[in-house]
């Protein structure tokens, strides 16, 4: 205790309990008055055997404002509970209840809806769960923290300000997602995407290791500032910069998993 800061030691001091001497001091200061820092600094140079060494004037302040909130100032009275038919507290009102005469107040639409809730609850659970291996693209916050390094299973990276999208499969459809349109890139995660078709485009990754992003939305998709219309591609390169309605991404290639793509590739082909 004594290795300690001083200033750690006044603040461990300082949380000590008040003893009923020091509240009993306190409660004498008038309720209706408007006692300073003075006049508690004073009770203090008064009374000195009476409070703790670690006490100031500003400790007895705060406290005598709690006690007074609590209505334990001397001069403060607690108005009294009612009496007559007025029940006084949870136990009385317990005793007057006659169980006999609860209703079983049931409401069969309320049950049937949540009936159905659930049932259509378990069954989009089910879906999803079958739909677990389909899915080619994980998402992730990104917190400024997050490694730029590629695991095994990453192919590229659409990398935005919020979000970052993980291609895992060779083919992945962007858009915005709605309840019936259901696609790998949500880029509403990444931002306003109200602008942005719900069927915006195709990223494909070729046998040869080469990307392509193919623009099947009404509007044109931006690709390091060259426009690509609806019904055309063009090849992404590693931190090509893609621009769909004014949400920005870096398009990252895993360079080590695709060259080993491209050298499968190359065994295959025939000489």
């Amino acid at each position: 205790m004594r290795q300690l800061h001083p200033e750690a030691i006044a603040a461990i001091q300082s949380k000590a309990l008040f003893s009923k001497a020091e509240e009993q001091l306190l409660s004498k200061v008038g309720s209706t008055s408007q006692p300073t820092l003075e006049t508690f600094q004073d009770l203090l140079h008064r009374h000195p055997d009476a409070f703790y060494l670690a006490r100031t004037a500003k400790a007895l302040q705060a406290h005598w404002q709690l006690m007074k909130q609590y209505y334990l100032l001397e001069d403060q009275t607690v108005q009294p509970l009612p009496k007559g038919d007025q029940v006084l507290n949870f136990s009385d009102a317990e005793d007057l209840i006659d169980d006999s005469k609860l209703k079983d107040m049931r409401d069969e639409v309320l049950e049937h809806e949540l009936t159905v809730a659930d049932r259509r609850q378990k069954r989009e659970i089910r879906q999803l769960e079958q739909e677990l291996h389909k899915w080619q693209v994980l998402v992730d916050s990104i917190t400024g923290m997050s490694s730029p390094d590629f695991d095994s299973q990453t192919l590229a990276v659409l990398r935005g300000r919020m979000v970052r999208y993980l291609m895992r499969s060779r083919e992945i459809t962007l858009g915005r997602a709605t309840k019936d349109n259901q696609i790998d890139v949500d880029l509403s995660l990444e931002g306003p995407a109200w602008k942005i078709s719900r069927k915006q485009g195709v990223i494909k990754l070729k046998n040869n290791g080469d990307f392509f992003i193919a623009n099947e939305g009404r509007r044109p998709i931006y690709i390091d500032g060259r426009p690509v219309l609806c019904g055309s591609k063009w090849r992404l390169s590693n931190n090509s910069v893609v621009e769909i309605a004014s949400l920005r991404f870096v398009f990252l290639i895993n360079q080590d998993l695709i060259a080993l793509i491209r050298a499968e590739a190359a065994k295959i082909t025939p000489q």
